[in-house]
């Protein structure tokens, strides 16, 4: 069999890293994409290559359109086409509503809900037959925390998106599904909120502790898996049952 080629958008570190270091393990192709960590990028290719898989590096900041349609072509000319498109891409900002600026906004939006719409455009013309695309949305959606409104109505268009994608791709069986990761120890994480916040949000899990990138890796590994054919238009939550 050929073997299966994926983009994952935002892979030098964190959820990204571990997607494609998983998708590299599970036998396919991996474009790894970065914005400006050449040296990460990189960790994740040898990472890949030291499992078995090919992987290829591309720098590319896919809120610009011309950069993002590169990351494609990249893939379609190392690997002659595309078959699982993951797109993990985002800034979060959290403030109330009544303290977010128009610039505020304007910038969470077009990183988070711009950027995933043109990546699942660009999808639905360039993933081959049967192939999958799954889009890395955020807990905040299901939570409705205080000071996540902007942030979680950006990434819950990139759920929108998914469900009527799935119904316009059907016919190809190409499968289109998000995941809702609730809070995973990455640094990003960690930057935002402080070890008492963290705590609290572990105790208040039922399954007792923050969620590891490897956690978030094996749901979009299943979702990009033929074992997940008949999986289509879902938003899959992923918090450890917190919510």
């Amino acid at each position: 069999m050929a073997r299966r080629v994926a983009i994952v958008t935002g892979s030098s570190r964190g959820i990204g890293r571990a997607i494609a270091e998983r998708l590299g393990a599970d036998g396919m192709d991996v474009l790894v994409n970065y914005r400006s960590d050449a040296a990460a990028a990189g960790e994740v290719v040898a990472a890949i290559e030291a499992s078995g898989g090919r992987a290829t590096a591309v720098g590319a900041d896919v809120t610009h359109l011309d950069r993002l349609r590169e990351v494609f072509d990249a893939a379609e000319r190392h690997y002659g086409g595309i078959d699982v498109v993951v797109s993990n891409v985002g800034i979060a900002k959290f403030a109330p509503v009544a303290e977010f600026t128009d610039e505020d906004y304007d910038t969470v939006f077009t990183t988070n809900a711009l950027t995933t719409f043109r990546t699942l455009r660009e999808s639905a013309t360039r993933v081959r037959d049967g192939g999958r695309i799954v889009v890395v949305s955020s807990g905040v959606v299901a939570t409705h925390s205080p000071g996540t409104a902007v942030y979680g109505a950006s990434k819950a268009a990139g759920d929108a998106l998914v469900r009527v994608l799935a119904g316009e791709l059907g016919a190809r069986r190409v499968t289109v599904n998000s995941v809702l990761p609730g809070a995973v120890s990455t640094d990003a994480l960690h930057s935002l909120r402080t070890p008492g916040e963290l705590a609290a949000v572990a105790k208040r899990t039922p399954l007792g502790r923050l969620a590891e990138p490897g956690d978030i890796a094996g749901i979009v590994s299943f979702l990009a898996s033929d074992d997940a054919r008949w999986i289509t238009g879902q938003t899959v939550n992923a918090g450890g049952g917190y919510f």
